[in-house]
């Protein structure tokens, strides 16, 4: 049976982190106001495709659809394009942030572990971040491996051993585990994803985007640590620990430096 973890226990996320796209945001936001590169990181994951004109193309763990709606101005009108989620609440988040495009996008919900599509039906696959999410990502692989062309693409968004660093070091400090969820021998990463995708796909390239959060505010660091399951596995006192401890570091260093580290797979069936 695959191990399940936190991060990929399908109860926790659909109730409790994914229902609905408040704690992704939370994510999203500190990355967006304190990382050292600019550059938006929807718009470097889109940079990196080769997908065809006129392909069908299927992402599986859509989110809040930002892929998307971050490359509107870039979209071949001849793309068809199937947003799917495990969340039937993220894809309505979707669905409302695509409300106003001109591209016609298709929604789903679909669980990566049992996709309802025929053999060898599209040309691209795209799993933003979310893979470490499958209780059974050798389930998911072969389910990707199938539904697409011969000469079809999956792309694969994840993080490294060294990504939140930091925040990992300081929850284990204060709790002595892990919660952070994803720097385990299980989680899909750069580290070992080249290897599990090679099972598959008959070409496997990596891009590398590292970089450095350098956190000027308390709250909004709390909110993204809170965002994930610190806020069910830390007492009351362990969240006034961590809270003192960002607010001492803030007004020693005047910053709290986080590293991040994430890439791209590109697979080739």
């Amino acid at each position: 049976m695959p191990e399940t973890t936190g991060i990929n226990d399908q109860n926790y996320l659909l109730t409790r982190q994914y229902n609905n796209a408040t704690n992704l945001n939370a994510r999203i936001q500190l990355h967006a106001r304190f990382s050292t590169n600019k550059y938006d990181w929807q718009r470097w994951v889109f940079d990196h495709f080769h997908i065809r004109p006129e392909s069908r193309i299927l992402e599986l763990g859509c989110g809040p659809g930002f892929l998307w709606r971050n490359n509107q101005d870039r979209l071949p009108s001849n793309w068809e394009i199937t947003l799917s989620d495990f969340s039937a609440g993220m894809l309505q988040e979707a669905q409302n942030n695509l409300s106003e495009s001109s591209h016609a996008f298709i929604f789903r919900v679909i669980d990566a572990q049992r996709i309802p599509f025929e053999d060898q039906s599209f040309d691209a696959v795209i799993a933003n971040h979310m893979l470490y999410h499958i209780p059974d990502r050798e389930k998911a692989l072969s389910e990707i491996q199938r539904i697409l062309k011969p000469g079809g693409l999956f792309y694969a968004a994840t993080g490294g051993q060294a990504h939140l660093q930091e925040i990992n070091a300081l929850l284990q400090k204060i709790s002595g585990s892990e919660l952070w969820g994803r720097n385990n021998d299980h989680a899909f990463g750069l580290e070992n994803g080249a290897a599990e995708l090679s099972r598959w796909f008959t070409k496997v390239e990596l891009t590398r985007l590292d970089g450095e959060l350098v956190v000027t505010e308390a709250e909004p660091l709390l909110a993204y640590i809170f965002s994930g399951r610190a806020r069910y596995h830390l007492s009351e006192q362990q969240q006034q620990m961590l809270r003192q401890i960002v607010e001492q570091t803030l007004q020693a260093q005047k910053a709290v430096r986080i590293t991040t580290s994430s890439g791209l797979f590109e697979a080739t069936k």
